[in-house]
């Protein structure tokens, strides 16, 4: 396995989560460690070897939603730090919460992160390993914890109703009090708790809490809850358990047993730390966890402008019909950005590019789009469509080619694919035909030009791009006065690629589409999903925030080479932008194409 220390290996951006990495190395921080090829106890690493992994970080995730962009950070952060420096990321379930967790988001985590292009596989000096986990396997050895933790008398059961407990936890200025159960003896807790894991006592009735300091200065110290009984059918174990551990005391025994060197988390976990460490220490000395134990790093956040990336909200957004499910192209789910046509190359390059830090701000979503423009400029397929069609009818098309069929007569133009094709290399080539009628956009015609116009009006000439010269000679109107048909006339020997194409200088090209070998198709159009570039920031409604005009369909048409298509294919539509193949709905008898983004920042046409 390649890594940093290889002197062909890419240089990454330096940021201070590889500087620690770095110097842990150095220093052989973690050089002791030995893996039983699983994850375990003190006991069961001790009769392991030495740990081939350089470091081992993990992503984490609670299956309880979608994953959305700031996962997108994480994963490439934490996969990318293990890949770099001769390690292994474990993907792990951080599956604790029986009541909001669904088989349905597993599946939909695993596969976000594969699309994303990283795995859990790791093959060491030729053993093949495997590291999908999951917090509830780990179930046993976490009640094993705590109930060593309450005979050593470093836990015990608080029987206060939690309005109770709340009020007696203290405040800021204020420190805590103790609970009037704090006192009881190791024994009497000890068995208290095993009448909480055997189902003697309703849900709520009492918790476990470490015994810490209930004045200390980090409210998280205050003898935090570390078990709650919660009878709830769990998704891996079934009804296995009617008490599971709190999120602060799985997290870091989850770690320790996977022998987890670097455990990388957001801001909102630093005060969390002191616990962290507190309960490692604690089981290490009680002989349960291998040394060293893991350490937790904290980064900021992906504040992305424009976008919520509260788990909760988004679910409230799919439930309330705000929008049509998780993938819906609008939402910045990975599923959502990867069905309105992102690409892993784009979102990998927009959180290397943004980099890692320990204070928030906030990215301007234009960072994003920029990162995928770059990755598709160079591999999407031109082509091109018309979103707001009007018939263009050449009137001497007969003439012009009276010899070769006449009205009927339809004229091959090709066009390539690929302006820049990768050096070395020769561009595909699409292929077109023009014929008496062609569909142009609407806005191409003006009937009384503004200032600067350079396309369709009377009298003046364009080009139809890949094709012949055209002079605008008039148009037809409905009753209203909207524009039904305009009219043109073919300036003959002018065809691109033809001796005489500069015979004529025009000032603009336009777009079209041929009326004989158009295809009709379904266009998506799509704009941010709130108006606000903070629309939950500050305690505002999100709701309030929702941009009316975020999606609009229009009936379009796309040249063949467009029409056929396979799902999920990207191309970039002349003038207007990058669009994909929706992965779902579309077909090639049947084109649908959803709208990325436009050509540069602020083109949501």
């Amino acid at each position: 396995m390649t890594d940093a220390t290889d002197p062909n290996f890419p240089a990454k951006p330096s940021n201070f989560l590889r500087g620690i990495i770095d110097r842990d190395l150095a220093q052989g921080t973690y050089a002791s460690r030995r893996w039983a090829g699983s994850p375990g106890d003190a006991a069961h690493h001790a009769a392991g070897e030495p740990d081939p992994a350089k470091i081992r970080t993990r992503f984490p995730p609670e299956p309880n939603g979608y994953l959305h962009v700031g996962h997108a950070k994480s994963i490439c952060l934490n996969f990318g730090l293990a890949r770099d420096h001769g390690g292994v990321c474990h993907m792990r379930f951080d599956d604790t919460n029986p009541e909001k967790e669904e088989q349905e988001y597993v599946d939909a985590i695993l596969d976000a992160v594969q699309w994303l292009g990283f795995g859990w596989e790791s093959n060491f000096n030729g053993v093949p390993e495997s590291h999908l986990y999951y917090a509830s396997n780990y179930f046993d050895f976490m009640y094993r914890a705590a109930e060593a933790l309450v005979t050593a008398g470093l836990a015990y059961v608080d029987e206060q109703t939690p309005e109770e407990m709340r009020a007696n936890r203290g405040d800021f200025t204020t420190p805590g009090t103790d609970s009037p159960f704090r006192s009881r003896t190791p024994d009497e807790n000890l068995a208290r708790f095993r009448e909480m894991r055997d189902g003697q006592h309703p849900d709520g009735a009492m918790v476990l809490r470490a015994k810490i300091d209930m004045a200390s200065p980090n409210i998280n110290l205050r003898d935090p809850a570390i078990y709650r009984i919660r009878r709830a059918t769990h998704h891996n174990t079934g009804d296995t358990w009617c008490i599971y551990p709190m999120y602060t005391f799985a997290h870091p025994i989850e770690d320790a047993l996977e022998q987890i060197t670097h455990s990388i988390c957001t801001l909102e976990f630093e005060d969390q730390r002191p616990f962290y460490d507190w309960l490692l220490d604690r089981l290490a000395e009680l002989g349960l966890l291998a040394q060293p134990t893991p350490k937790q790093y904290e980064f900021a956040r992906l504040n992305l402008t424009y976008v919520i990336t509260s788990k909760r909200k988004l679910k409230a957004l799919v439930d309330e019909d705000v929008v049509e499910g998780w993938d819906d192209p609008r939402m910045p789910t990975i599923v959502g950005l990867r069905r309105r046509g992102y690409t892993p190359e784009a979102l990998q390059l927009f959180c290397e590019r943004i980099g890692v830090t320990k204070s928030d701000s906030w990215i301007d979503y234009s960072t994003l789009d920029g990162c995928l423009r770059e990755d598709l400029e160079g591999k999407a397929h031109r082509g091109m469509a018309v979103l707001d069609p009007v018939k263009l009818v050449l009137s001497n098309w007969a003439e012009v080619f009276a010899d070769q069929g006449g009205a009927s007569h339809l004229e091959p133009c090709s066009l390539p694919a690929l302006p820049h094709p990768p050096e070395g290399t020769e561009s595909p080539v699409r292929h077109l035909t023009l014929g008496r009628e062609v569909w142009i956009e609407r806005e191409d015609f003006e009937e009384v030009p503004p200032k600067g116009y350079k396309r369709l009006f009377p009298g003046n000439k364009v080009r139809l791009k890949g094709g012949y010269v055209i002079e605008c000679t008039g148009c037809s109107k409905d009753a209203e006065g909207r524009v039904t048909e305009v009219q043109a006339t073919v300036v003959s020997d002018t065809k691109s690629g033809t001796p005489g194409a500069d015979s004529v200088k025009v000032k603009a090209a336009i777009t079209w589409v041929g009326v004989a070998d158009g295809v009709a198709a379904e266009v998506r159009l799509f704009d941010r999903l709130f108006t606000d570039p903070q629309p939950d920031a500050g305690g505002k409604d999100f709701k309030a925030c929702l941009n009316p005009d975020s999606k609009r369909v229009v009936t379009a048409y796309v040249e063949p080479s467009l029409a056929a298509a396979a799902p999920d294919q990207k191309f970039q539509f002349e003038r207007f932008g990058y669009f994909v193949a929706d992965r779902h709905d579309h077909s090639p008898g049947q084109p649908v194409f959803n709208k990325i983004t436009g050509l540069k920042d602020g083109n949501w046409k």
